[in-house]
Parts: C-alpha cells; sequence; structure tokens
C-alpha cells in the first residue's frame, strides 16, 4: 500500500512547480506588440474605462437599491481602497512594463498557480464588465426611444423568468459588442483614435450634467421626509462600497496596456494617477447632483440620468446625457475588448493558456484570435444574463486581483535582486583558482555550481545588508531569523498576515449577524487576529527593503499594500454568497484548465533543470584549500567493450 502514496520528495518538486515564478528577459523593452502610446493616450483610456462604467451603470442602482444618497460616501471609500490598489499597479506597470497586468505581477512574485488563478478571474472580470455596459448602453438608447425596442423584442421574442438571465434576449447589445470587436482588431493606433472621441463627448457632457444638475438641485430630497442620506446605514453603504468597486477598473487597463507604452516607467503611473483622480472626483459630484435632482427611491436603475432629466421637465437635456452616455460607454466597451485579449496573450506566451491566442498579427501588431473569440464570448454574456448578476460577480474578481497584486509588492519589494549564476565549467576547463575565491577569514558553501551562494558564517558588521536580510538594529532581539534565507520569513509573514486580516474581517462581518457571537469572545477575537495581523506587519517592517530605483515605487511599504489587503478582503465578504458560490465554480474550471494544460505547456517547466546524475559538495575554508567531495552515480548500463572506464580510472588515480 506504501508504494503507491507519493514519495515526500515528488510532493516537494511538485509544490515547487506550483509556485515557480516567471523568468524575465534581459530587456524587458522588446515586444512583438507596437510601443505607440503616449502618457495622454493611457490616461484617457484609464477615463474611458472608469467614467462610462461608473456614472451611467451604477449610480442609480447603487443609490436606489443599496446606499440611498449615501453612494456619495460608497464612492468616496471605494476610490480610497483603489487608491491604494493602483499605487500597487504603478509601481509593477513601471518596473514590469509587460502585459498581463495583475496576472504578471503575481507570476513575477509569488507563484504559477496563483498567477494563473488571478489571470482566469481577470478574464472574466473583463469580460463580464465589456457585457455589463453593452446591456447598459442597450438600456440607455432603448430609453431614448421610450423602451420601443424592448417592447419590440418581449411581443416578438419572448420573456424569460429565469434567475440571473435576463428578461429578454438583448440583441441590440450583443450587436454593438460585435462591432467593437472589429474596430479593436485594427490596432492600438485606430482604437486610441476612437477613444479619444469619445472621450472627448463624454466629458463635455459629464460637464453638463454638473451644471444643469446644480441648478435643478433640491436638498430636500435628503431629508427625512425622503428617507434621509444613509437609509440603509452604515452596511448599506458598505454593501455599495463593494459594488462601486466595477466603477474602478479602469486603472487596470493601463496597467495591461504597459507593453504598447512609449516609455511605461514614466507614462504607467502617471496615467493611473490623473485618471483615478479625475474619475473619483466625477463619481462624487455626480452622485450629489443625482440624488438632489429626483428623490433616489424613484431612480430609474437602469438610466438613472436621462430619467432624471425628463422627470423635471427638461426633455432635450435628458435626450443629450442619454446620448453623450452611450458614447461615454463606447470608450469602457473599448477598454475592455483593448484589454482582455492581452491578458489572454500573455498567459497564452507563457505556455499556460492555448497556444493559438498568442499569434500576433502581423500587420496590426495585435492578438487577433484573442479578440475575435473573447469578443464573441462577451457578446453572448450580453445577450442572455442579467445586468445586477454580473456587476456583483465582477466585483469578487477585481478585489481578488487587487489583494494579490498588494501581496506581490510586499514579496518583490523584499525580495533579493535576481542574479544570473555562471554556468559549471566545461570539461577540461581549468577549476577557478583558490586565491580568487573569497577572502581569508570567510567560511562560505557551495551546494552546486548552479545554486546560489550561502554564507555560513554570516559578516556581523556588514553595513550593506541585502532585501530580505533582517535590519541589523533588530538582530540583538530577532537573532534567530537570521538563519533563514533572504526573504523566507517576509513571505512566511505576508501569509500571515493574510490569513489574519481574512479572520478579522470574517469576525467584523458576520461576528454579530451569522455568528451570533457574545460580546466577550467578539472583542477577544478581534483583539487577536488585530495582533496578529500587526505583528506581521511589524516582522516585515524589521526586514530590508530593496533599494530606491529609478522607476515609482509605492510610499509606507509595508503599510500601504496592507491596508489594501484587508480593506479588499473586508470587501469581498460583504458580497453575497451566490456571487461567492458562482465565484468558486470558476475557480474550479479554472483549475480544470491549468492541470489539464497550463503545468505541462508552461514555458518555466522547460526552463527547469534536469536531474544530474552527480553531486558534488565543494566547501571554501579560510585558508583558501578546496576540498572536492564527489558522488558518483553510476549509470545502469555497463561500458561498451573494448572502450576504457575513464571514470573509474580517474576516481582511482
Amino acid at each position: 500500500m506504501a508504494r503507491w502514496l507519493p514519495r515526500s520528495t515528488d510532493l516537494t518538486r511538485f509544490c515547487q512547480k506550483l509556485n515557480r515564478v516567471k523568468t524575465l528577459e534581459d530587456d524587458m523593452m522588446e515586444t512583438s506588440f507596437n510601443r505607440c502610446l503616449s502618457t495622454i493616450d493611457l490616461t484617457l483610456l484609464g477615463i474611458g474605462g472608469m467614467v462610462g462604467s461608473g456614472l451611467y451603470v451604477l449610480t442609480g442602482t447603487v443609490a436606489k437599491e443599496i446606499a440611498g444618497p449615501a453612494v456619495i460616501i460608497s464612492f468616496i471609500i471605494a476610490g480610497f481602497a483603489s487608491l491604494l490598489a493602483a499605487l500597487c499597479y504603478a509601481e509593477f506597470g513601471a518596473r514590469v512594463p509587460k502585459t498581463g497586468s495583475a496576472y504578471m505581477f503575481t507570476y513575477v512574485s509569488v507563484g504559477e498557480i496563483w498567477a494563473f488563478l488571478i489571470g482566469w478571474n481577470v478574464l472574466l472580470e473583463y469580460m463580464i464588465g465589456g457585457a455589463a455596459v453593452a446591456r447598459a448602453w442597450s438600456g440607455y438608447l432603448d430609453s431614448i426611444f421610450n423602451h420601443k425596442i424592448k417592447n419590440f423584442t418581449e411581443t416578438h421574442v419572448g420573456a424569460w423568468q429565469v434567475p440571473f438571465l435576463a428578461r429578454y434576449p438583448d440583441f441590440l447589445a450583443a450587436a454593438i459588442l460585435l462591432v467593437a470587436t472589429a474596430f479593436i482588431s485594427f490596432g492600438a493606433k485606430v482604437s486610441s483614435w476612437l477613444n479619444h472621441v469619445f472621450s472627448a463627448i463624454s466629458m463635455g457632457v459629464i460637464l453638463f450634467i454638473l451644471i444643469m444638475g446644480f441648478v435643478l438641485a433640491q436638498p430636500k430630497n435628503w431629508s427625512t421626509q425622503e428617507g434621509g442620506f444613509a437609509p440603509y446605514g452604515l452596511s448599506g453603504i458598505m454593501a455599495g462600497t463593494a459594488t462601486c468597486f466595477y466603477a474602478f477598473v479602469g486603472f487596470d487597463v493601463i496597467a495591461a496596456s504597459s507593453e504598447e507604452a512609449r516609455n511605461p516607467q514614466r507614462a504607467v503611473p502617471r496615467a493611473i494617477a490623473f485618471s483615478l483622480g479625475l474619475a473619483t472626483g466625477a463619481y462624487i459630484l455626480v452622485s450629489v447632483v443625482l440624488t438632489l435632482m429626483v428623490p433616489w427611491h424613484s431612480l430609474d436603475p437602469d438610466s438613472a440620468l436621462a430619467d432624471a432629466f425628463y422627470r423635471r421637465g427638461y426633455a432635450w437635456a435628458g435626450f443629450l446625457v442619454a446620448a453623450g452616455s452611450i458614447c461615454a460607454m463606447n470608450t469602457v466597451l473599448l477598454s475592455n475588448l483593448f484589454s482582455l485579449p492581452r491578458i489572454v496573450y500573455a498567459m497564452a506566451e507563457d505556455g499556460l493558456f492555448f497556444q493559438i491566442f498568442s499569434r500576433v498579427h502581423p500587420r496590426t501588431q495585435v492578438p487577433v484570435v484573442g479578440i475575435v473569440v473573447f469578443g464573441l464570448l462577451m457578446s453572448l454574456l450580453a445577450l442572455v444574463f442579467d445586468l445586477e448578476a454580473l456587476v456583483q460577480f465582477l466585483s469578487i474578481g477585481t478585489l481578488l486581483a487587487y489583494t494579490f497584486v498588494a501581496a506581490s509588492i510586499i514579496v518583490l519589494r523584499f525580495q533579493q535582486q535576481k542574479v544570473d549564476v555562471p554556468a559549471p565549467a566545461a570539461a577540461g576547463q581549468p577549476n577557478p583558482e583558490p586565491h580568487e575565491g573569497p577572502s581569508s577569514g570567510e567560511l562560505k558553501e557551495y551546494e552546486s555550481f548552479s545554486d546560489k551562494l550561502q554564507l555560513v558564517d554570516r559578516d556581523k558588521s556588514k553595513e550593506q545588508r541585502e532585501p530580505g536580510q533582517l535590519k541589523a538594529a533588530f538582530e540583538p532581539y530577532l537573532e534567530f531569523l537570521s538563519d533563514f534565507y533572504p526573504g523566507e520569513v517576509v513571505t512566511v509573514a505576508v501569509v500571515t498576515l493574510m490569513v489574519s486580516a481574512i479572520c478579522l474581517c470574517s469576525i467584523l462581518v458576520f461576528g454579530n449577524t451569522h455568528l451570533h457571537l457574545p460580546t466577550w469572545s467578539y472583542s477577544l477575537l478581534l483583539v487577536l487576529f488585530s495582533l496578529g495581523f500587526l505583528l506581521s506587519l511589524l516582522l516585515i517592517w524589521a526586514h530590508e527593503q530593496q533599494h530606491s530605483t529609478q522607476t515609482f515605487q509605492i510610499p509606507l511599504v509595508p503599510l500601504s499594500p496592507a491596508l489594501s489587503i484587508v480593506l479588499n478582503i473586508y470587501l469581498m465578504l460583504k458580497l453575497s454568497y451566490m456571487t461567492w458560490l458562482r465565484f468558486a465554480v470558476w475557480l474550479l474550471l479554472g483549475l480544470l484548465v491549468y492541470f489539464g494544460y497550463g503545468i505541462w505547456h508552461s514555458k518555466e517547466n522547460l526552463r527547469e533543470p534536469r536531474p544530474q546524475r552527480v553531486s558534488a559538495r565543494y566547501v571554501v575554508f579560510p585558508s583558501g584549500s578546496l576540498e572536492e567531495r564527489v558522488q558518483a552515480v553510476q549509470p545502469s548500463s555497463q561500458p561498451a567493450a573494448g572502450l576504457p572506464d575513464t571514470d573509474t580510472d580517474d576516481c582511482k588515480r
């Protein structure tokens, strides 16, 4: 029975496969894409990806059904949480200017299986984002014609009464996605030019909404007679915050497009900062205007802004807003269809997804296969699924990606820089002379030629310490941590921090409602998990970070990423259990794809060294002499007849 059980070495090797990290090229600016996007192009891509979705899809839905006029606070909290995540994306986008966004960032720092799962969820995030906005686009156009399109479809095609599906098939939403797919396939310059046109119209419409809305504002719509400012309380505000994250997906578009930026080290951080700041201000001001124009409980969630002007007697203004919002949502469709095939391309290029999606058209320099295939899938989603169910599903994927990117920042910041190790000397070449080794007084051990150098007797007086090593000021108190490899303690502390954050947020969300904990146990668990979180944070801070580089770096590491982690986890736990159930099903499908295809075709799998038949151990003593112990593993076959066994003769000599 025991022989059928896997050996410990096999399990170790399997776990190493799951957690191997991506090897980056020496020249990260080299690409098969066309680097033609400027800072302005990236900024408008980000604004287009955020403004249309937040202003014209979620504002009315969250205000009426989740938070009331307190949707303003929901957008403020969501904007702050997105800022923490955006800073992490900005650092990664500048340091690793490759397409792939959160997938790529996780792959180069945490490990392969985690990167695949993040990429798998990002795929769903973009598909749902595009489908949801297409349905909103269709709803706004339908509102211009007094819902004639909807009535015609229900009369001649029929209506459905199925959970999570739309009441009727939205052919108009599917059609606009197919048209956008065709434009995206023409190349990055065409996509950028279209985005500029639609963004300019959208900004003009937003300015009109703010001016006209403040003129028509009525403060009584926030009074207690209409339900008050926060009718759903704090719980409604936080639930609205989780849903409002859908509005801030846009800066992820910038990171996904970094491989097509002319100067990503400067353009990506600036574009993320500009677009997020402008979008957050627009969300807050439009939310104020919308809830002051009409009572929040009377809003039309499908076309809130246009309907509000219609009800105030300004039909021409409502028509203008509806037409402008369609242009704004066109930029969101372009942003999603622009980024999604590039995420698929990055996964396929690494061997984790089907190789056909890594093909780049030689003339347009875009992954045309991914654009067409996922454009069709997005159209199918928009055709049959309900908007609200799609938006809830989108938030959990976004929050999970933010969480892993924040954790990856901490891990990467405390890792040693990758240094190429010289290959073993070829047969017949002389070994290095003893005097070329370390200076006298140092004892060093080499596990093999291909392994990295480890100091056995560390020089305590060394002023310049490597990233991941314990700071000199903490060595007298945490001396037992000095025996670990640089970065090992930080990795364990990051895992502990995330587990503590999950437990802490679970108590905050479910302690009084679902678990019905008594006050003393509720308080005790909060204190224990808070201490675990803070101790993990302090343990990470006690180690050296990588020195400042020429690219952007997020300030206050590890505090800023840690705050992003705990806030993202809290917002994820505020989502409904059905969202988690659908998310779990999607993850299981992803694991089937990974273990059925990705793990076997990964390019990192091809780079793994094959098992050597000779193991050697070299010790360099302070005197400079070299002692070698070689254990030869003889092959099972005998030497050919008539040929001398040179290895045996050498060993005897």
